[in-house]
């Protein structure tokens, strides 16, 4: 570990003040990039999210890109786009990211950010305004509303049979999952031919549906595509989490693919995700164990134009829950464990730090982060008591990265009010931009 500290010394780039011109100019370096996926080791920090939002203003202002893609469902991503682009809000009532867990993108850091690309965009053309664009599978219910309120507004007769074919899924709307234990263990049958019916459907009738407005059918279209992932989400849940894992970021990369071919000129995308899908799990123990990642499949669709860049904390704060649907809590941060890449990083006694391993002048640090050391996830879910077991895994940084930045003392992410504590509808849509 010694020769490692060294190393890390020696190559550690301080950071500036996050919300400075010359913490922003560091990623300049990555301005030539198609895909940029910017992770975090929590879904609760705050210095990530600020770190992730500068860092995406300065590629979005001085480098072209024009997608923001995130770990988000499509439809309440959709809600920012809508206003952050100027679209019409549609037919949606319901607060954005109202369920669980609620503090992931409602917090003043994602709120500070999507203001920032409203006014960005209003002084641009709407065709090169950017996008906000959810990646994740979890909106069964929501999809299929979008997907039906579409056609109620330009074919009823669709409408009608769009209808009749998600009925099968109608059951499940409020316990998914139960629609995959049924399914999977209780023999009952599955609607996964009615949903890949109304997505081809929606497919083949896409000419004669653009004419009343691009745009709609092509948010309808997406939603369609969710409900058919969400479906076999569901279901593979019951065979084991590695299915159920790689049909998700295989989701998450076809999404990225088709926003990406959706324009004239292939856009420059930024993704925010966890560490845990935007590294290459070939250099992790979920790679040994059969698991693929989105990092990994746009490293083998875009080879060196798509750069993964990781983060890391020794300790501090973070908002995270006990359980699955468990009220978020603000929780310390366990000091890292010895044998891992956060204690080398501390080691290091560089506070605030980019390691870039990319150029061909950094070999040796390159070669340095080659070996298995540990790594700490933590996502919506925290446990301390538990945490070797619960939140860390084997990695190889400089396989699993192209780049990590550092902060060895973190604080937990400011959640902004409960859907269901706002009274008026400007309050949440979205987060009172």
């Amino acid at each position: 570990m010694d020769t490692l500290v060294s190393i890390l010394k020696e190559h550690a780039e301080p950071l500036p003040d996050i919300g400075s011109d010359a913490f922003a100019d560091l990623f300049d370096r990555y301005a030539d990039a198609q895909v940029v996926l910017i992770g975090e080791a929590s879904h609760g920090t705050h210095e990530f999210y600020e770190a992730r939002a500068a860092i995406t203003r300065h590629l979005i202002a001085h480098h072209g890109f024009t997608i923001v893609a995130v770990e988000a469902d499509w439809p309440d991503a959709d809600q920012i786009d809508r206003c952050v682009r100027g679209r019409s809000k549609g037919a949606w009532h319901d607060a954005a990211f109202a369920r669980f867990p609620t503090w992931m993108w409602r917090n003043t850091d994602v709120q500070a950010f999507t203001r920032w690309l409203q006014q960005y965009n209003q002084a641009q053309p709407a065709e090169q305004r950017v996008e906000f664009r959810g990646l994740d599978v979890y909106s069964l219910r929501s999809s299929i509303r979008e997907v039906l309120g579409y056609l109620q507004d330009t074919d009823p007769a669709m409408a009608r049979e769009a209808q009749q074919r998600y009925a099968c899924l109608n059951p499940w709307h409020d316990d998914p999952a139960l629609y995959g234990h049924f399914t999977e263990v209780g023999g009952m049958a599955t609607c996964e031919r009615a949903v890949l019916e109304q997505l081809q459907a929606l497919l083949s009738e896409r000419l004669s549906l653009m004419e009343n407005d691009g745009e709609a059918l092509f948010n309808a279209t997406q939603n369609a595509r969710v409900v058919r992932a969400a479906e076999q989400y569901y279901r593979a849940m019951y065979r084991g989490s590695r299915e159920s894992w790689n049909l998700r970021d295989r989701h998450m990369f076809d999404t990225l693919q088709a926003l990406r071919t959706r324009q004239a000129h292939e856009a420059k995308v930024i993704v925010w995700a966890h560490n845990s899908h935007i590294g290459d799990a070939r250099a992790t123990q979920m790679g040994d164990s059969g698991q693929l990642t989105l990092g990994q499949l746009c490293r083998q669709a875009f080879g060196a134009d798509a750069v993964l860049i990781g983060m890391g904390t020794d300790q501090g704060s973070v908002a995270a829950a006990d359980d699955w649907d468990a009220p978020m809590q603000i929780k310390n941060v366990r000091p890292a464990l010895p044998r891992s890449w956060e204690r080398a990083c501390v080691e290091a006694a560089c506070p605030m730090a980019l390691y870039d391993w990319r150029a061909t002048d950094r070999a040796e640090l390159r070669e340095a982060l080659t070996r298995r050391l540990l790594e700490r996830a933590i996502g919506v879910i925290y446990r301390p008591q538990t945490e070797r077991q619960s939140h860390y895994f084997d990695a190889t940084l400089s396989e699993q990265f192209d780049a990590y930045l550092w902060f060895a003392q973190t604080t937990a992410i400011t959640p902004l009010s409960s859907p269901e504590s706002s009274s008026h509808e400007e309050d949440t849509f979205p987060f009172g931009v």
